[in-house]
């Protein structure tokens, strides 16, 4: 029989010994400060990035591990930034997933209509479930394809790593599926502007169709306000409906990874990770939706989030190693090309029978 246990995080890099001897929390403060003042670091010069002609088309988070990366791969990660590192990548990570609850309410939810929300829903779980069945076909690795499915059907970059909280995939898998999702996102971004002048879709279709089947918030934003504001304001209530779609299918393969046989073949009761951070997601939606945040305030709010997943990003880029990438081959990249196709084409589809 399966129990319900509180998500572990993995240990963090031991302090070394001079830090170590001033003990307690103190102790371990300042073994972290190195590895958070260089994820934030990479965070802000992501922000700084934005500000050249073309590169603001790409969201903080993408440049954040994107420099990560690099800097891993052509610096190296000091040692003793190894735990601020980890602590970005775990405790950050979840605070800032608790703080997007501030941008979503249960009125935008109605806004969207029962048929927008039953087109969102059935899109997310046909792609979802395609996804994993089309990874397993081409041989890819559950995890990365479970990943690859989550920043698909969800919301992107934010939602492979939320995923990866109960997936525990290696960093690598991580790093892959924020790529793909990023590469066919910014294709959507591109394409579904052009594709709109000659599906003569009309704003409110159109806004749903970019709102349920384009990966990253800013993507589904800069594609959708193309075709005009009406379009762009529904196909960004939808899309923040879908958002708020990341706590229940987290849960949910939380759950389900119980079934997931030993490696001895057999299946095991074991306890199930709860992920706690998500139970804060959904309890700031409920606060969101009954307390009037001011504007300011809201976009302070907003900017801090985005600004915190970019830390947490950064450090994810900070462990990955390329080589490890490249020994994943292409198969996981035609995984995300055809998770692409099915959510567009699905979407549209459904689009057209119910509006």
């Amino acid at each position: 029989m399966s129990t319900i246990a509180p998500e572990t995080d993995p240990p963090v890099p031991a302090a070394p010994a001079a830090v170590r001897l001033h003990g307690g929390r103190a102790g371990w403060a300042g073994a972290i400060v190195p590895g958070v003042l260089l994820t934030s670091a990479i965070a802000g010069a992501s922000f700084a990035l934005r500000q050249i002609p073309g590169v603001s088309l790409f969201s903080p988070m993408i440049l954040a591990i994107v420099i990560g990366i690099a800097f891993h791969n052509l610096v190296g990660t000091p040692a003793r930034a190894k735990a601020g590192v980890t602590f970005s990548l775990r405790r950050i990570l979840r605070f800032a997933i608790i703080l997007l609850g501030l941008q979503l309410t249960a009125e935008q939810v109605i806004e969207v209509g029962a048929t927008g929300v039953f087109v969102i829903l059935l899109t997310l779980t046909g792609t979802f479930v395609f996804t994993k069945w089309l990874g397993r076909m081409l041989g890819v690795e559950r995890k990365l394809a479970e990943l690859i499915a989550a920043g698909t059907s969800i919301c992107g970059a934010s939602a492979v790593i939320a995923t990866n909280t109960v997936t525990d995939a290696p960093d690598e898998d991580v790093a892959y599926a924020v790529a793909c999702v990023t590469v066919f996102g910014s294709i959507a971004m591109f394409c579904y502007p052009l594709l709109e002048g000659l599906l003569h879709l009309p704003p409110h279709a159109y806004g749903l169709w970019a709102g349920s089947s384009i990966h990253e918030i800013a993507q589904v934003v800069a594609a959708a306000y193309q075709d005009g504001k009406q379009a762009g304001d529904f196909a960004t209530i939808a899309k923040l409906s879908r958002v708020m779609m990341l706590a229940p299918v987290v849960i949910s393969l939380g759950l389900m990874s119980r079934n997931q046989p030993h490696k001895s073949g057999h299946h095991r009761a074991k306890p199930v990770p709860m992920p706690w951070f998500v139970l804060g997601f959904i309890a700031l939606v409920g606060v969101n939706s009954v307390v009037a945040i001011p504007t300011e305030t809201k976009g302070v709010i907003v900017a801090a989030t985005t600004f915190l997943l970019s830390v947490a990003l950064a450090a994810m880029g900070l462990e990955t190693d390329i080589r490890k990438l490249h020994a994943k081959g292409i198969r996981p990249l035609f995984l995300g090309l055809g998770a692409f196709l099915f959510i567009a084409g699905f979407s549209l589809m459904l689009v057209r029978m119910t509006t």
